[in-house]
């Protein structure tokens, strides 16, 4: 149906579906068809507990590897944000938050860490732009990037592998706490 739908091959489609079933996001039930995995509560809890141990190092590496230019990159991603614009803006905020997130891993310039977490990333910017609306989440989010960013900018090691880690905790914190509908 897909195929007939797409106007494309099977092949194609065939390729896609096992590319979304390898990481995780679909399963194939012989003869019944393919469906959207749904994650657990639990399953999502662990993924980010991963992510931050990943994106910690990531932000130690920063400290070590990156440049003054590349970390100033990230003061100018927030720039445009400031106290109530935020929820006004909370996509175009979502989609920075992401782009942050994927530039600190970037300036880690470890290929086996960015390797690692691309399938993780699929699940954490669900998850981010799920809840970033929620209880002020978005401003406490700039409050901690800005205190990362500047962590970074010091390149003071251990206090932006900590900020980098309690940041995305507090994702944790707060699906563990408020998100009811994946149990």
């Amino acid at each position: 149906q897909l195929s007939e739908d797409l106007g494309v091959s099977r092949t194609p489609i065939r390729e896609a579906i096992a590319r979304l079933e390898q990481e995780g996001l679909v399963r194939t039930v012989p003869r019944r068809g393919v469906f959207v995995v749904r994650k657990t509560k639990r399953e999502i809890l662990d993924m980010i507990v991963v992510w931050a141990a990943l994106e910690s190092m990531a932000a130690r590496l920063v400290t070590q590897n990156a440049t003054d230019a590349e970390i100033a990159t990230l003061r100018v991603m927030f720039g445009r944000f400031e106290g109530d614009k935020i929820q006004a803006n909370i996509d175009e905020y979502s989609d920075t938050n992401i782009r942050f997130h994927q530039a600190l891993l970037a300036m880690s310039r470890c290929d086996l860490l960015v390797s690692m977490t691309q399938n993780l990333f699929i699940h954490m910017r669900a998850i981010r732009h799920r809840t970033i609306a929620e209880s002020d989440r978005a401003k406490r989010s700039i409050i901690d990037h800005m205190n990362i960013i500047e962590a970074l900018e010091r390149r003071d090691t251990e206090l932006a592998e900590r900020l980098a880690r309690q940041h995305t905790l507090d994702l944790a914190a707060h699906v563990e706490k408020n998100v009811r509908d994946l149990d």
